[in-house]
């Protein structure tokens, strides 16, 4: 009976295999894929591929039509329309809790396009960063184009003195009804040989309003807290335990 096992169960890997090996989507039909994308594509528009593994192959095709600053966007909130290229029934984080208003399947890749009001952006931290005045010791701030989690992300990056708070005020920020951010810790090489995470709070008018602590598997973690439309001073302070922790980190203010 063992032995009869171990043949049926070879047997269905082998054909499993063989099923797989044929149902994956090749070049020409990602080919195929990428003209009803050209088709329908508006300037704006976002360009997302699920599963995340996918990327390269979504990018050789289409990346023309994907900037820089979008592929390093904080995330897809301002973004109206979104087309999503997909194989294997597969979603992308960007389009969580969305209905696509418009599906095609072209030999195996799906292509779906969203549609919604997308946020209005008041204030970005990154674009206001000639302004801020540090205090207390480490290095920066920088704008950097990281990698965070595996995927490109423009933001700002600081370097804390280990255990001791980094300060970062950004004086007279627009306000919103929100604030929402994200943290991360960036480079590959460090996050393996250095393991201690990296914590983030933002204050106005003195009192902490967001927080989020990022650990070196966490990629790029999101944050938010409710405003008070005016206009108000936003300080970060960042810590770590760790030495040399690259902090990176982006924040908008919304409406």
């Amino acid at each position: 009976m063992p032995a009869l096992v171990l043949v049926v169960v070879a047997v269905w890997e082998i054909l499993a295999t063989r099923a797989a090996a044929t149902s994956v989507s090749d070049d020409a039909d990602w080919a195929r894929a990428a003209t009803v994308v050209r088709a329908g594509y508006r300037p704006g528009d976002l360009i997302v591929f699920a599963p995340s593994w996918v990327d390269p192959v979504g990018r050789m095709h289409l990346g023309d039509l994907i900037p820089i600053d979008v592929a390093a966007r904080m995330d897809a909130a301002r973004f109206g329309r979104i087309w999503e290229v997909a194989i294997r029934g597969a979603r992308s984080p960007d389009t969580a809790g969305l209905t696509p208003l418009a599906i095609h399947e072209v030999d195996g890749v799906e292509i779906r396009r969203y549609e919604r009001v997308p946020v209005e952006v008041v204030a970005d931290l990154r674009d206001r960063l000639s302004t801020a005045t540090v205090a207390k010791g480490g290095r920066g701030p920088t704008l950097e184009l990281a990698e965070v989690g595996f995927a490109p992300h423009r933001c700002i990056q600081v370097v804390p003195t280990p255990d001791i708070p980094m300060q970062i005020t950004f004086p007279g920020v627009p306000l919103g009804t929100q604030l929402v951010g994200y943290v991360g810790i960036a480079d590959v090489f460090t996050r393996r040989d250095n393991r201690a995470a990296a914590q983030l709070e933002v204050e106005i008018g003195g009192r902490v309003i967001a927080r989020a602590r990022a650990g070196v598997d966490d990629g790029w973690v999101r944050f938010a807290g409710t405003t008070t439309p005016g206009a108000a001073d936003i300080t970060i302070v960042a810590r770590s335990a760790g030495a040399n922790r690259l902090i990176c980190f982006a924040v908008e203010t919304r409406r």
